[in-house]
């Protein structure tokens, strides 16, 4: 058993940071200080990839009545997804200006083509403002500030040099930028102007956990953490809190 940001951290070979997670079903801020999570310090917001996948079917259906519920199956929002929504780096913008969508069409695999223009920018944006799917939390933005806000001002700095993203619904083109972006905002605009957030994106975020995962598990120090099928059968249940904890 391990902490999901822990291992995303370790994907990147670092024990020391800030791990901002959004997979499919929930979004967690956790600073990690040297291996160790933070758990007061650490924020869950509760909109991620299916909740976004629920708001692209409503934005499509919105626009298009015509579309059959058929058309738009779970899975076939979910590729729609991945494959043409992108995050706005400003949203208020182009949500107001028209000319700055950039429409485009899909195929579904039955043979029906959509088109989409401003959901594919809208898709994500819950993420950051979780109040356009009727949820009151702030969004991961302000929740990644909180998570560096309140940890000892003597580690703020080192946590906030590497920032790091895992998970799928981190993918979308444009999110690391946002992301950046807006917790500088926060950092600048709430006073902590020597907070220069750096984020670390890599190309396969999206398994970071599994990778360092991997990485972990093939260290000599964890072949001393394994609980056998023997000592389980010896000791019961209660075993697992003792090796784990």
């Amino acid at each position: 058993m391990a902490s999901t940001a822990l291992l995303a951290l370790c994907s990147t070979g670092a024990f020391t940071g800030l791990a901002v997670e959004a997979g499919a079903g929930v979004c967690h801020a956790t600073p990690i200080y040297a291996g160790h999570s933070w758990h007061e310090a650490t924020f869950r917001l509760d909109v991620a990839g299916s909740t976004l996948s629920r708001y692209l079917r409503e934005l499509l259906v919105s626009g298009c009545p015509d579309l059959q519920g058929q058309a738009l199956s779970r899975k076939a929002v979910t590729e729609l997804k991945k494959r043409c929504c992108y995050v706005s780096l400003d949203f208020k913008r182009d949500l107001q200006n028209p000319a700055r969508h950039r429409p485009a069409s899909f195929l579904m695999r039955n043979g029906c083509s959509i088109r989409l223009s401003s959901e594919r920018f809208c898709c994500p944006e819950p993420i950051f403002h979780p109040g356009l799917v009727g949820h009151v939390e702030p969004g991961l933005h302000v929740l990644a500030f909180e998570a560096l806000k309140k940890m000892p001002a003597t580690l703020r700095a080192r946590l906030a040099h590497t920032v790091v993203l895992a998970g799928g619904s981190t993918l979308f083109p444009g999110f690391a930028e946002r992301l950046c972006k807006e917790l500088e905002a926060q950092c600048q605009g709430n006073g902590f102007t020597a907070l220069r957030p750096h984020l670390v994106a890599k190309p396969r975020r999206g398994t970071a956990v599994w990778t360092g995962g991997s990485m972990v598990a093939s260290l000599g120090s964890f072949q001393r953490s394994w609980m056998t099928r023997g000592m389980y059968q010896e000791c019961g249940s209660r075993l697992v809190h003792e090796v784990f904890n």
